[in-house]
């Protein structure tokens, strides 16, 4: 249902050093760019993720209770996913483990303060 998620940034630059690394972790690298404007992902693919300075000029700023997740193919592509993100200027929210039964997390910011998980959600304990 979701084709693409844009979040705001304040410096394309930094948040594509970010979004980059985390893209080819995931298998898929940058479809889309402009000067104020860069996309992730496959036309035709899963949902991709945009990043854009606002178009009004203003300041990105983060959206309370909003958060992307990003579907992960195993455990350690979700710790994978993780270590990536904080050596890229992101910042830990939750580190990697289970939540639950059947769901395995990792929690993050961006380098904007945006926030993402990586997942993994199956129909057996994942503990």
């Amino acid at each position: 249902m979701i084709g693409y998620v844009t979040l705001g940034t304040n410096d394309l630059e930094r948040a594509a050093f970010f979004y980059d690394a985390i893209a080819a972790e995931l298998g898929t690298s940058r479809m889309m760019e402009w000067p104020t404007y860069i996309a992730w992902g496959a036309p035709g693919g899963s949902a991709g993720i945009g990043l854009t300075k606002p178009f009004d000029g203003q300041a990105a700023s983060v959206g309370n209770g909003v958060m992307v997740a990003l579907e992960a193919k195993d455990r350690d592509q979700v710790d994978r996913l993780h270590a990536i993100a904080l050596a890229h200027g992101g910042s830990c929210e939750g580190p990697p483990g289970p939540r639950g039964d059947t769901f395995y997390a990792a929690y993050f910011r961006d380098p904007d303060g945006n926030k993402l998980n990586a997942f993994l959600m199956t129909g057996a304990t994942v503990a």
